[in-house]
């Protein structure tokens, strides 16, 4: 086992527990104390856990990760509007990656209408939201399954996605701040999510409003490489996911709120994200002015009613005058030329 794996599946125990005795710790990782109080006392100057007198024990201002149960029963009608939402970013024919997650699951469900589509995935819950699709086209990492989120993590997840590139990346995560972007509490998970991120031209967040200012212990995507972000329509008194809001379009990321209908709401200022600008519908643009260093903020309008091209009308009508059909001027000839 690495080091690496070693340390979060000590994290995951402590997690699980709150309180573990460094000889518990070293029967499950199958390793000695000593090593096992060296992992530990890195993760505390990590500020992951506290050490104790012969254990470990969970650390203040961090809650347990919430199994894959929990979390399916969760803002289960804001994960489906932000689904719906997200499904319209997707267009025939295209490589993306997605990574794990309940919201990531309720999007591959939709992606099954998509034809021609690659969807490179860690998850085995999106694998088999697909998995009868048949114009989709499902490739799977490799790497070692954690069963709490059905997900493929470690290195051999990460090293399935070197060399890759695809045009989107759709990822979810624990939490979401305007500072440090998206996280989440797992290190394996977290570590394969910046691989996924790697691999992507673009980068698109599935976030409902519960987790916008919420922030957890590993980062995944940094605010400056998030292209958009997908989340639901906040309540009223919500002021924490407002302000988030508002932050994260000022560094430039384009928001796109999902109404409870599933659409995108919005416009810069507009009724889907009250004072966020650059918040906009699915489908605006996802390009955006950037450039090293700190990003333009973007307003992305809605798509305003379809343009005729000139001359595109006069074409299906001959050039002559009003009410003459094609071809009257020849006719004329010909009668001309019998009457004589």
């Amino acid at each position: 086992m690495f080091a690496a794996e070693r340390r979060q599946l000590i994290l995951e125990m402590v997690r699980a527990n709150g309180a573990v005795s460094l000889r518990e710790l070293a029967r499950v990782v199958q390793t000695s104390e000593v090593t096992v109080r060296r992992d530990v006392r890195a993760l505390e100057a990590e500020g992951l856990l506290d050490r104790r007198h012969g254990g470990a024990v969970l650390p203040g201002g961090f809650t347990r990760e919430s199994g894959f149960p929990q979390k399916s029963h969760l803002a289960t009608a804001e994960k489906t509007a932000i689904a719906d939402c997200a499904a319209g970013l997707v267009e025939e024919g295209e490589a993306i990656v997605v990574g794990a997650g309940t919201t990531t699951q309720e999007l591959a469900r939709r992606l099954a209408r998509v034809p021609g589509l690659t969807v490179v995935t860690n998850s085995l819950l999106v694998a088999q939201a697909l998995a009868h699709a048949n114009r989709v086209e499902v490739v799977m990492t490799g790497g070692t399954l954690r069963g709490s989120n059905y997900a493929l993590v470690g290195s051999g997840a990460e090293q399935s996605l070197q060399g890759l590139r695809v045009s989107k990346a759709f990822l979810s995560g624990a939490g979401l701040t305007a500072e440090r972007g998206l996280s989440t509490s797992n290190m394996l998970s977290a570590s394969v999510d910046r691989a996924l991120v790697q691999a992507a031209a673009e980068v698109v967040v599935l976030a409902d409003h519960s987790k916008l200012g919420t922030d957890t212990m590993f980062q995944t995507v940094p605010t400056d490489v998030i292209t958009r972000l997908v989340t639901d329509e906040a309540p009223a008194h919500d002021d924490r996911a407002a302000a988030e809001l508002q932050a994260l379009a000022d560094q430039g990321v384009e928001i796109a709120v999902a109404g409870a209908s599933g659409g995108a709401q919005g416009g810069s200022g507009g009724p889907g994200a009250p004072g966020v600008p650059g918040a906009s519908g699915a489908s605006g643009s996802s390009g955006g002015e950037g450039g090293p260093g700190r990003r333009q903020r973007r307003d992305v309008p809605l798509p305003g009613p379809r343009r005729q091209v000139p001359g595109a009308a006069a074409g299906l009508r001959s050039a002559g005058p009003l009410g003459e059909q094609p071809g009257g001027t020849e006719r004329a000839r010909v009668a001309d030329m019998r009457r004589r």
